[in-house]
């Protein structure tokens, strides 16, 4: 397990829980450096002082606010510890609510929550009260230098922390799109294809297949070969909704039959063919 970004407790009414926070999300995004074009000399990005003309060392940047144009107030490790909040140190839980009450667009980031050994009878009590419940706790949580709200779920037997967005941290959508009518036969033949492709959510059916593709490129380099694509069709514009619907439907059908075919999920496609057909 990779090494705690913040260590504090749980407070969970008159109960404290000393627990350690660790991501539990990593990026698997394929890295590349920035490289000159006719050298392939690694490119570095400095720290730079434009008036004094040299590269800034690390040790020396500092953070500053800037309330007017090139006006600053510097804070450093010390201001930040003089924060009086009790979300440095206490994730305190001040509500329980439905998972469903909140909108996907607030999650930010994931994060497993370990308890110490002496916090491993409340912590489990709190897994399981909640899991009785089928709630989700909210609080707030400081984590370097931001206070962010929380949720906290149960999953099995791990409490997982998700950051979540402030409502003013969430985009506006501008003007939505203007509400067209949907005929009864347009809605019923939309209705049987998502139908047709209802099935319980597997993650692991899923994969980057960009980051394998570009994987096959680098590596064909590195052999010295060329790795020839066809070029792919740009999706053309639905004119006839009801004949794209149509189209739709049928293809679902037959990637359902030939799934059948081969054994794969055969009983759930062919109830899923028989609704889509009545």
């Amino acid at each position: 397990m990779p090494r705690a970004i913040w260590r504090g407790a749980i407070s969970f009414g008159m109960v404290s829980i000393p627990i350690r926070l660790f991501p539990a999300t990593e990026s698997k995004d394929i890295g590349f450096r920035q490289l000159r074009r006719d050298s392939n000399t690694r490119v570095r990005m400095l720290r730079w002082d434009p008036v004094e003309e040299q590269e800034v060392p690390y040790d020396e940047i500092v953070r500053g606010y800037e309330y007017a144009k090139d006006r600053y107030v510097v804070l450093d490790e010390e201001d930040f510890e003089k924060l009086p909040l009790p979300t440095k140190h206490t994730i305190e839980l001040t509500a329980f609510v439905e998972e469903s009450e909140i909108d996907p667009v607030h999650y930010e980031k994931s994060y497993y929550l370990a308890p110490d050994d002496v916090g491993l009878k409340p912590y489990s009590l709190l897994i399981r009260a909640m899991q009785a419940k089928g709630l989700i706790a909210i609080a707030k949580v400081a984590i370097r230098t931001k206070e962010r709200l929380c949720a906290l779920r149960a999953r099995g037997d791990q409490l997982i922390l998700e950051t979540l967005y402030y409502p003013d941290e969430i985009r506006d959508p501008g003007e939505a799109a203007a509400v067209e009518e949907i005929s009864d036969q347009e809605m019923e033949m939309a209705r049987a294809l998502i139908e047709m492709l209802e099935e319980p959510f597997d993650p692991e059916k899923y994969h980057d297949e960009y980051r394998e593709a570009l994987m096959t490129i680098i590596e064909a380099k590195l052999e010295g070969q060329e790795v020839a694509t066809p070029e792919a069709a740009a999706p053309q514009p639905a004119v006839d909704l009801m004949a794209a619907l149509r189209a739709s439907v049928e293809a679902a059908r037959a990637r359902e039959e030939s799934d059948a075919a081969t054994g794969d999920n055969g009983a759930t496609a062919g109830e899923k063919a028989a609704v889509a057909a009545d």
